[in-house]
């Protein structure tokens, strides 16, 4: 359990963040899309059982996030969180290279950072991180966080005390459900969206 009892959590503000994307647009990341629909009823089910603390505002579909790349540029980098096409050309290469074929996930647990509340997720065979290793020999990953392999639930609405989220985990009672991964996609969400849609660019399909 990442979060700790008597600490203080994060809102989330709903407004545009030009600090952080600069006029820029497209920001990409590898993940892994969430299309079991039992699987998406469960994740609704226990979205709204936590909903009195959530932003109302969650249009991204549930998915895993493998690695963040940064903003889609189509050549030079300017800034640090830029990320170029032919970049991506070259972890495509070295994703092929692995040759994966069809692998299982499975929901470990209910957990919450500091302001979001998520699923983690368990990598019985380790493959996710083969992934992010291949990933990560073409560019940095921009992240603050060490990697947590999860699906978001949502954004906190208001700086709630861990307290009251940590009452209601321990009354919800967990499923243990399997995730048929068959396909990564490298896509982007509009980064003056907050929470807005996932936008598939690139799909590997699995063997």
């Amino acid at each position: 359990m990442l979060l700790q009892a008597d600490t203080q959590l994060i809102a989330t503000e709903i407004r545009d963040y030009p600090e952080w994307h600069k006029g820029r647009s497209d920001y990409g990341l590898w993940y892994i899309e969430i299309d079991q629909p039992e699987l998406i009823q469960y994740l609704d089910e226990i979205q709204t059982q936590f909903s009195d603390l959530l932003l109302p505002t969650q249009q991204r579909q549930y998915h895993i996030t493998l690695f963040v790349c940064g903003f889609l540029q189509p050549s030079a980098h300017q800034y640090d969180d830029d990320f170029q096409i032919q970049q991506l050309q070259h972890q495509i290469k070295s994703l092929e290279a692995l040759q994966l074929t069809t692998f299982e996930l499975e929901i470990r647990q209910i957990d919450s950072f500091s302001s979001a509340l998520f699923l983690q997720i368990k990598d019985q065979q380790g493959v996710l991180t083969q992934i992010r290793q291949q990933f990560a020999q073409v560019s940095e990953e921009i992240a603050a966080l060490e990697y947590c392999p999860h699906i978001t639930l949502g954004l906190y609405r208001e700086a709630w005390s861990s307290d009251r989220v940590l009452q209601q985990i321990q009354q919800l009672l967990l499923k243990t459900m399997k995730i048929q991964v068959k396909k990564l996609t490298f896509g982007y969400y509009k980064a003056q969206i907050l929470q807005g849609f996932l936008y598939p660019y690139q799909q590997i399909e699995l063997g």
